[in-house]
């Protein structure tokens, strides 16, 4: 209901800032031309069929997105990215769970969903809106990550509810700004939603990350940073430099030694955000403030990988039965035991495009008081920007 909440109410109550108005106007389905004759199809990269990348199809003739529901927008893709999330999904993991999803009656065949489009991250301008839509009009540049049941945006034009979309930060480019929104969404859910940190309550506070050089990792960092923790993070030697550089306090090499060795020498935690999952669950816990309220919060569960192999049914079932168990176990060892997802908003990214701004506008400043020199477009990127999503989510 959180959730469901967030995406439909102003930050301060009400509506979203004028995304959208009263959802009981009629739909409005319609073609949209692109050029002067009017079009129906566009060209997209497309899977018919869950496999390995040869599955993968370039086509021109996917049919051109409409506007179901009035809180829809269409967006012109002016650029999107990869993440490890499509790559999964080329290859059929969480099929059972996202058709679920994308069909709760289940009255369609197994198969339906394709041909597929993958892709999470957008960044566009609008093109058309739907007769609720209020917050945006068409020809506003805007970024998005769109859900895992929904088609993607390896494609010309994508569909969207304006309860997903943000007004682009003006100072990234469409390449830039189409790097961060799926990995910035999934840590935000992990830190906020889930583990409860903010800007008013996480100064001080002493924060573990688990793969700190991948892109949940990096954004995690500087958020975690921005909000004033003590941020020790975990990688490999040759992530150090750009993990110290988002603001990192402390860096663990995982490759020169047994990490569990080196954190002893460390104080206790309040709280670890786990993108590596595995055997990290068994020992990261130990190094939380016992009975303090610290948390452990993980990225890597079997929910989807659960109703996969066992069904919708049974594979909720074992869900639940696993994530109560941890829970249970380890409230009676004095820390919190927590899941996280990706969650869709247009309402984070808001806040996420102004700490961008500022992040911008800050550096610019030491910039010019310093003199500092960038030696590449990567690391201008990495220095200026702040917002890196190297390697994608889980």
């Amino acid at each position: 209901m959180e959730v469901l909440r967030m995406l439909v109410l102003r930050r301060a109550g009400g509506l979203c800032p004028g995304r959208c108005g009263t959802l009981a106007r009629p739909p409005r389905v319609r073609d949209f031309s692109t050029t002067a004759s009017r079009s129906t199809v566009m060209p997209a990269w497309v899977i018919d069929k869950y496999g390995a990348n040869e599955v993968l199809r370039f086509t021109k003739n996917m049919m051109f997105p409409v506007i179901y529901y009035p809180n829809e927008v269409i967006i012109k893709v002016h650029a999107a990215s990869i993440n490890p999330i499509d790559v999964n999904m080329r290859s059929g993991y969480g099929a059972r769970a996202l058709n679920m999803k994308r069909d709760p009656l289940i009255m369609k065949d197994l198969g339906q969903e394709f041909p597929l489009t993958l892709g999470r991250d957008v960044s566009g301008v609008v093109m058309e809106c739907g007769l609720s839509v209020t917050y945006f009009k068409p020809g506003d540049q805007v970024w998005a990550a769109v859900p895992p049941w929904k088609q993607g945006t390896l494609s010309e034009f994508v569909v969207a509810s304006a309860n997903e979309v943000s007004h682009k930060p003006k100072s990234l480019t469409h390449t830039e700004a189409a790097s961060l929104p799926y990995v910035a969404l999934t840590a935000w859910s992990a830190l906020s939603k889930v583990g409860g940190l903010n800007d008013k309550n996480c100064s001080g506070k002493r924060v573990l990350i688990l793969g700190a050089s991948g892109g949940i990792g990096t954004f995690a960092t500087q958020l975690l940073k921005a909000w004033g923790a003590h941020v020790t993070a975990v990688c490999s030697g040759d992530a150090t430099d750009l993990v110290k550089k988002l603001g990192a306090d402390d860096v663990i090499d995982y490759r020169s030694g047994n990490v569990e060795e080196q954190l002893k020498s460390l104080k206790l935690f309040d709280f670890v955000l786990d993108n590596v999952g595995g055997g990290t669950e068994d020992w990261a816990p130990k190094y939380l403030k016992k009975w303090s309220g610290a948390t452990y919060v993980t990225l890597v569960t079997p929910f989807l990988l659960n109703i996969d192999q066992l069904g919708i049914a049974d594979g909720m079932v074992q869900t639940g039965f696993t994530v109560g168990s941890k829970a249970l176990k380890h409230f009676c060892q004095g820390v919190h035991y927590r899941w996280a997802f990706f969650v869709p908003s247009g309402v984070y990214l808001d806040d996420i495009a102004e700490l961008v701004e500022a992040g911008k506008e800050a550096l610019q400043e030491r910039e010019e008081a310093e003199s500092l020199e960038v030696g590449s477009s990567e690391e201008e990127f990495l220095l200026i920007l702040q917002i890196v999503t190297v390697e994608g989510s889980t």
